[in-house]
This record gives structure tokens, C-alpha cells and sequence, in this order.
């Protein structure tokens, strides 16, 4: 096959077929493509009826249509037109000689006529062929002709119907994504001159389709762009690569403002891979692109945020956060910014005077510029750092305070004086508001050169300001709740130096939280009658204020409980009730009885849980009473021995409920050192308990040295900074009362021993060279007695005890404890517990294992505090 054009052309889609018919309406000839389009071959058609041949009896169930052209068309001189079905192969198999492409060659299934002899045999064994496959339908022209003699003849063209309908489905497809595609579509020629253009296309150039055909990029682009477009045209047309997003910018008549394309290349091919042209889209991006630059501003502007959250608010000191908002503004967003704040606010007021006009006074904090010797704001002469101001009323910067409105400044000239008014372009006086309260004033500002403030550096001012503001009220708030959280924590924990007959004490307190120095541990030293003293140390299970106020509340039961002079188990039976009530409406017990462990687990998120250690111990017998709830037993260290934790029970934790608590009691000779701790002490993430606790025992073992000096030895031998946990330590080196310092009797229940009484009290103070007390002693102890063989029972014992004070007890077996009333005039007793109370310092009764014991205590005289007179204390009863 030859031809003369290029591939490409309508016939590589559209196959047409042509066949003549002689003068006798017989076919006289029979092409190529007549034989590939049909399927048969000349041999079988030449000299047939064009019905035999195209439509043979029985292909359409017996039914041929009428055909004009058959009979009469194109023989009586007339054109005719029409559509034809026909049978791939006319019922004919195989062919003779050559034939075309697509010819139904002697296909099995289908003898035909002039078919090998046999064949039909091995097409009755072969598939039969898709009825649908070998059906078609063909456009014939059927045009009149003459031959040599003059007689008429016809000349029949056939298309494939099927193929004229794809092409046209192909068209309308394509008309539709061109005509009513959102993007712009052209087409340039292999000349690079415009073939078509698209609605969408004229619409974004601003011109009409029809003016585009024939153009070139010169006539609808400046200069430099059409020269961009025309060379990337021919690079795509040479090379056929194609060429995305190519950024071209051009007036639009009628439009003032310049417009941005995006423009894509590629190259069009015909069916045969020929070159025809270059298709484009092109898309106005003039839009995208601004807001692409507004996108560029706003990601700037998110930089600064956030390098403002990370830079501003590091540190809670209140000048160090003004200089870190100047660190982030100066001079990434101005040349010149300092910070004022309210002095008030400053010194820990909550609202100074004239805070709401924006007259009270400011304290310039801190100041920035990026332009040596240049101040910043309005006025006379520069502020410097320091120095405490106001603003005058009617000034910006008061609006700015009194309205909470950011106030822009511009410059004008002479205003501010030779130095600003020379270098500063604008301003802008930004209130610092935290929580609707302004706490002071950013002052922002540009020198001449720069970029004027616009919409977008004011809002971001605000915001700069607004987060600066926010750290500085929290800064503010934390001094005062630091301040208010130590004073809290002072108050719930005792002195630095306690003192207790018997014992001296060193203790320490760690909180987790450094900051706020508050937490749930404490520790306590509570003296008892008799010179016994109680060390307590407990944990309530929590960190912070919410723990301390729990702890708290816990220590104020435990000295409740203590002053009762309870036993340390029933102290903390009584305290573990109480704990159980904490957090629940009107501290009401909820019932919980008979659940192993006495809470439901639905009731755990309720419960204030807690540990304890409560020791009683008394100097006189060096007898020390323990019980535990949940704590870690206490660490007792004898002179000589290594430290060794006591064998306590260790008992429930505190707010469980319904516990019984046990007791152990333990000798303990002079010079010992029992230390009571809280877990944080001895226990870390990076060690076991068992680990912290042998390490604790090790810095407990060691040579005699003071008390403080241990105290510190520990904390620094072990891991006291993680910051975990609480850490309370209580340490109490025991020294018993001498036995020259106790005075103890035994008296039978008879009358005479209150005059015994008497004579031993008058016997033993002036041993102990207390001879100024020796009346009122003598007294007191004459009241006691005699109450004790009134309404006692049993023998009767004497004490008399020596060590910070002097006390006296007096026992007895009666259970009844003693009341204090208030006598009439006319009744001639029930004094005596009056007298008591006004003699002695302290007074008291508790309960013993087999009776009880009624005291009282006296100050040892000294030169500022003489001895209470006897006698005016017992005139004042009448």
C-alpha cells in the first residue's frame, strides 16, 4: 500500500469498501476492501446478485428487505442511499486467491459455496460461531455510471456503520470536554498559530473564541511572556515531552489589574502517531497567587507565634517574660518595642488605684530596638528601664489602658521631640490584657524605611501582646499562690525546732513540687500528759494542694486525738474513720461494712487514703508504743549496733474504714535514734524499696554525731532531687528522765494519805530546788488525792515528774473521770478541780488500763514568770 499523505488521514479510521454493478444489475467488480469489510472474496461476488452475496437466503431467518439498488437503483439513472445488512462471509467459505484484511476465510462452521470438500465435516466438529459477531450493518452510496457502450452501470461505496458511529461518539465526547470544560483549552498548529480555543479559554484572555483562530502568542501576551510561551511551544513540539505550569502574567482589556496564567503543554498525535499540534490548558491563577502571598504573610506571621509560645513564658519572673515578648518582636516585627506594667499589679495588688482609667501608675520593665540611640513612645524625654510613670489622660497610650483597644500612632513630626520624631515612622500602643484585665501596655514601633504598620501587624501585635500578657498574670498569680500555699504549708507543719522532754528532735520536709512547696506529707511532735511525747509521720496518697489540704486536715484529727490521750491504736482507728468521711458530703460514712478491704472499688475514687506511723513515747519507763497504718516501719539505730527497721505491724492505710489497728511496744535505751520517714525518701523510679531502704540504713549507721548533722548525712546520701514524691523525716534521739528526776508513791485508800501526799510533794521540790512552788504544789496535790478517795477506787499512786515543767499525777482505780463545775456561792465544795485550773499551767485526766490518772503541770519558776500565788487564787473562788 502507497500513499501519498502522511498517516493520519480519515481513511486509517473509516474503512470504505467499493464494488460496480454491470448493466445487468449483476456485480461486475469486487475491491479489496469490499472483500475485507464483507468477508468474501471476488471470486465468490463477481457475477452475483448483490442479494445473494450480501444478504444470502436464511441469514435473517429467511426475511431479506427489499433493496431499490438491487433492482432498479442506480441502473435508471437516480442516486440512492441507504442502509444494508449483510452476513459477514455470505454464507460462502473460504477464498480464492488474495484477500483483505478481516475476510472470513473459509471459517469453520460456515461451509460455503466454493469451499474445500471435507470442510464441513471438521466444521461440524468445531465451535459454532457468535451470530452476532457475523451480522453488520452497511451504509451503501450507490452512484449511476455508464460503462464503454454507453449502457448505465452503477458504483457502490460501503461504510461500516459501526465505525461511523464510534467516530461520531468520539466527536460529541470530544466537543464536550473541550466546549464545556471549567479549564482553558486551545489548540496550536504545527505552525504555532492558534486552530481553537474554548469558551473557557476566551473568557480567562478576555477575548472572544473566533478572534484567538489563526493568532500567535504575540497578539494576546506581552512581549517577554509571549516569547516564554512560543519557545516552550516549540520545545514540546520538537521533543514531545510535556511542559506543566508554565507562570505567565498579562493585562486583560478591561481589567485594570495584571492577570496570572498557569499553562500546560503537551503534543497532539494523529491515529498513526503523526505530529498534528500542541493542545494547552490554561487556568487564571490570580487568585491562588494572592492568596498564596497572603498564605506566605500568614505562615510568617504563625512563625513568629510560634516561636513566641516557645520562647515566651519559660520562666514565671515577671521581667523575664517582658524580655522574652521584645526578644521575639525586635527585629522580626519592629525595630523599636518596650513593656510597661502596672506598678500595682507589681507589688502584688489585685486592683491599684486608677487601673480602670489607665491613670495608675506603670513601671517601664523592658525595652528593645534594633536602631542604636532610638527611644520609644510619646513624650518629652525617654523612659528608662525601671523608672515608674504615668501616662498623661488624654494621651494614646492612656486610651490604649483605659479602652483595651490597641491605638495605631503615627508619625508627626515635632511631636516626640528631635531624636523620635527623626527616626520612629509608627507606632502602636498595644494593651497587655490577661483574663479581661489589662496588666499593662507593648509599645511597637517602626522606624522610618519600614513597612507602615497594616490590619494584619495589628492583629498579630494583639496577639504577641495577648500571650505576653497571659504569662506575665500567670506569673503574677503564681507569686501570690506560692505565697499563699507556704503559708499554708507552715501553718500545718510544726515549728522548725521542736522540743519534747526526753527527746531531742531534728526533722526536714521536701515537697515534689519546688514551686509550690506544698504537699501531702507531715510530720508532727505532739507532747502528752506525763512528759510522753507523740511523733507522728503520715502520707496522704496524692501530690499537691489538693493532698495538702487533706493533710491537713488529717494532722488537726491526729492532735485532736492526741490531747484525748488515747492509745496509738485507738488514735488511729479514730483517724481512719475520719479519713473515710473526708471528700464526702457532710463527711458522712458511706456504708461499706462487710466488703473485704471496707471500700467497693466503686467507691475508690472517692476515698482520701493515707498512711500513718503513731509513737508514744515515755520517758520515764524509755517505753515507746507503736501502730501502724500502711507506713513504712520506723528505723531504729542503737549506739554501737547498725540501723535496723522495728518489727511493726504494718496495718491498713488510712480512709479504708473499719480497720483494727495493732500495737507494739519496745523498749528503748538511752541514746537510741528512731527515725520516721515517708516513702519518697527511700524510694525513686530509678530504685526498688528495698534498695532505698538498705541505702537509708547505711547512712543511718555510722559514729556518733549530732542530730542535725545525721539529718543532712541522709538527705545527701540518698536520692532526695527526683521530684517524685513528698519527703518528711523525723528524727528523735530518746534521753529518759533520770531517776532523781521521779518521784513515785504508793498510798493505801485511807484519809491520812492525803496528808502523806502533802509531806512527800513538800519533801521532794526543794531536792530539786523548786522551793517556790512547794505551796501551791502542796495544795494541788492535797485537791487531787482527796478527789481520788472520794470518788476513786483502789490504792492510790503519786507521781511527780521533772523535766521542762513539773508534773503531778495521781492514780487511782476508778473509771469516772473528773468534771469541772462551777460552785454557788452557798455550797461549801466542788472547788477543788476550780483550784486546779487556776494554778496550774495545764490540767487533765486520761484513762489507764486499770483506772485512771488525773494531772496536773506547772512552769518552773524563772525571774520574767514568778509562781501563781496561792492565796489570790483562792480568795478569787468566793
Amino acid at each position: 500500500m502507497w500513499q501519498n499523505n502522511p498517516p493520519g488521514s480519515l481513511y486509517d479510521y473509516i474503512r470504505v469498501a467499493s464494488f460496480s454493478l454491470g448493466p445487468d444489475g449483476r456485480i461486475e467488480q469486487w475491491s479489496e476492501r469490499a472483500a475485507e469489510l464483507f468477508g468474501i472474496t471476488a471470486r465468490h461476488a463477481v457475477g452475483k446478485d448483490p442479494l445473494e452475496v450480501l444478504a444470502p437466503a436464511g441469514a435473517h431467518g429467511g426475511s431479506v428487505p427489499a433493496a431499490p439498488f438491487l433492482g432498479e437503483g442506480g441502473l435508471d439513472g437516480r442516486e440512492w442511499t441507504g442502509l444494508i445488512p449483510y452476513q459477514r462471509g455470505g454464507g460462502h467459505g473460504g477464498r480464492d486467491g488474495g484477500s483483505g484484511r478481516g475476510a472470513v476465510e473459509g471459517r469453520p462452521g460456515r461451509p460455503g459455496r466454493g469451499g474445500a470438500p471435507g470442510e464441513s465435516g471438521q466444521c461440524e466438529r468445531s465451535e459454532q460461531p457468535d451470530p452476532y459477531e457475523q451480522t453488520g450493518l452497511a451504509e451503501i452510496y450507490v452512484m449511476p455510471t455508464q460503462n464503454e457502450r454507453g449502457e448505465r452501470a452503477a458504483l457502490c461505496v460501503a461504510v461500516d456503520v459501526r465505525a461511523l458511529r464510534g467516530i461520531e461518539t468520539d466527536i460529541a465526547a470530544s466537543e464536550a470536554v473541550f466546549g464545556q470544560s471549567p479549564l482553558g483549552f486551545f489548540f496550536f498548529g504545527t505552525d504555532l498559530t492558534l486552530l481553537r480555543v474554548n469558551e473557557s479559554f476566551a473568557q480567562t484572555f478576555g477575548r472572544p473564541a473566533d478572534w484567538h483562530r489563526g493568532r500567535t502568542p504575540h497578539d494576546f501576551l506581552p512581549r517577554s511572556e509571549a516569547d516564554r510561551l512560543t519557545a516552550a511551544l516549540r520545545q514540546v513540539l520538537d521533543s514531545g515531552k510535556p511542559v506543566s505550569d508554565i507562570q505567565l502574567v498579562g493585562p486583560v482589556p478591561g481589567h485594570s489589574e495584571r492577570r496570572r496564567w498557569s499553562v500546560s503543554l503537551y503534543r497532539l498525535h494523529s491515529g498513526s502517531g503523526r505530529p498534528i499540534g500542541v493542545a494547552a490548558l490554561a487556568t487564571d491563577v490570580t487568585g491562588r497567587r494572592r492568596a498564596e502571598r497572603e498564605a506566605a504573610g500568614v505562615r510568617r506571621n504563625l512563625a513568629l507565634l510560634n516561636e513566641a509560645g516557645a520562647r515566651i513564658g519559660n520562666s514565671l519572673d515577671l521581667e523575664t517574660t517582658a524580655r522574652e515578648l521584645l526578644d521575639v518582636a525586635v527585629p522580626q516585627f519592629c525595630d523599636l518595642a518596650s513593656v510597661d506594667l502596672y506598678q500595682g499589679l507589681l507589688a502584688g495588688d489585685e486592683a491599684p488605684p486608677g487601673l480602670a482609667d489607665g491613670s495608675a501608675e506603670l513601671r517601664r520593665v523592658a525595652y528593645a530596638s534594633a536602631v542604636s540611640g532610638a527611644p520609644v513612645g510619646a513624650g518629652e524625654k525617654p523612659i528608662q528601664v525601671g523608672e515608674v510613670h504615668r501616662y498623661p489622660f488624654h494621651s494614646p497610650c492612656a486610651a490604649a489602658l483605659r479602652t483595651a483597644h490597641v491605638q495605631v500612632i503615627p508619625r508627626q513630626d515635632g511631636e516626640d521631640g528631635p531624636e523620635l520624631g527623626a527616626v520612629v515612622q509608627s507606632t502602636l500602643a498595644v494593651p497587655m490584657v490577661a483574663r479581661d484585665t489589662v496588666v499593662g501596655l507593648a509599645q511597637f514601633s517602626r522606624t522610618k524605611g519600614s513597612e507602615p504598620f497594616g490590619e494584619r501587624d495589628t492583629a498579630l501585635a494583639v496577639e504577641l501582646a495577648a500571650r505576653a500578657a497571659v504569662c506575665i498574670d500567670n506569673a503574677r498569680l503564681y507569686r501570690r499562690e506560692h505565697e499563699r500555699a507556704v503559708i499554708l504549708q507552715r501553718s500545718l507543719l510544726p515549728p522548725g525546732d521542736p522540743e519534747a522532754a526526753g527527746l531531742e528532735i531534728a526533722c526536714r520536709y521536701l515537697p515534689a513540687n519546688a514551686a509550690t512547696e506544698v504537699g501531702g506529707d507531715w510530720f508532727d511532735v505532739i507532747e502528752l500528759p506525763g512528759h510522753r511525747t507523740a511523733l507522728v509521720v503520715g502520707d496522704v496518697m496524692g501530690r499537691g494542694l489538693r493532698a495538702a489540704v487533706a493533710m491537713g486536715e488529717l494532722r488537726t484529727a491526729v492532735r485532736t486525738l492526741a490531747m484525748l490521750d488515747l492509745e496509738p491504736a485507738e488514735v488511729l482507728s479514730a483517724l481512719d474513720e475520719i479519713a473515710h468521711g473526708l471528700g464526702r458530703p457532710g463527711g458522712k460514712q458511706s456504708s461499706t461494712r462487710g466488703v473485704r478491704g471496707g471500700v467497693r472499688a466503686a467507691d475508690l475514687s472517692e476515698v482520701y487514703l493515707a498512711t500513718c506511723v503513731y509513737a508514744v513515747y515515755d520517758p520515764v519507763t524509755r517505753r515507746c508504743t507503736i501502730a501502724n497504718a500502711g507506713h513504712l516501719p520506723p528505723v531504729l539505730v542503737e549506739a554501737g549496733r547498725p540501723a535496723e527497721l522495728l518489727d511493726v505491724q504494718p496495718g491498713m492505710p488510712l480512709g479504708v474504714g473499719g480497720e483494727l489497728f495493732e500495737e507494739t511496744v519496745i523498749d528503748l535505751p538511752d541514746g537510741a535514734l528512731l527515725a520516721l520517714y515517708t516513702d519518697g525518701l527511700v524510694e525513686s523510679r530509678d530504685h526498688a524499696l528495698d534498695e532505698g531502704l538498705e541505702a537509708f540504713r547505711e547512712a543511718l549507721t555510722g559514729p556518733f554525731r549530732p542530730l542535725e548533722e545525721v539529718c543532712e548525712h541522709v538527705l545527701g546520701a540518698l536520692d532526695t532531687h527526683h521530684g517524685e514524691d513528698d519527703i518528711a523525716l523525723l528524727m528523735a534521739r530518746l534521753r529518759g528522765l533520770p531517776a532523781e528526776h521521779v518521784g513515785d508513791w504508793t498510798l493505801p485508800a485511807e484519809p491520812r494519805s492525803v496528808a502523806r501526799a502533802r509531806e512527800l510533794a513538800r519533801e521532794q521540790l526543794p531536792q530539786w530546788g523548786l522551793e517556790s512552788l512547794v505551796d501551791t504544789t502542796e495544795l494541788l496535790v492535797s485537791e487531787l488525792v482527796t478527789n481520788a478517795l472520794r470518788y476513786g477506787e483502789g490504792e492510790i499512786r503519786l507521781r511527780l515528774l521533772l523535766d521542762r515543767t513539773l508534773v503531778c499525777e495521781v492514780w487511782d482505780g476508778g473509771l469516772v473521770q473528773p468534771r469541772r463545775r462551777r460552785a454557788r456561792d452557798t455550797d461549801e465544795g466542788g472547788r477543788g478541780l476550780q483550784l486546779v485550773g487556776l494554778l496550774s499551767a495545764a490540767w487533765g485526766s486520761r484513762r489507764t488500763p486499770h483506772g485512771k490518772t488525773v494531772w496536773f503541770e506547772l512552769a518552773l519558776p524563772d525571774g520574767d514568770f514568778p509562781a501563781p500565788d496561792a492565796v489570790e487564787a483562792l480568795l478569787s473562788l468566793y
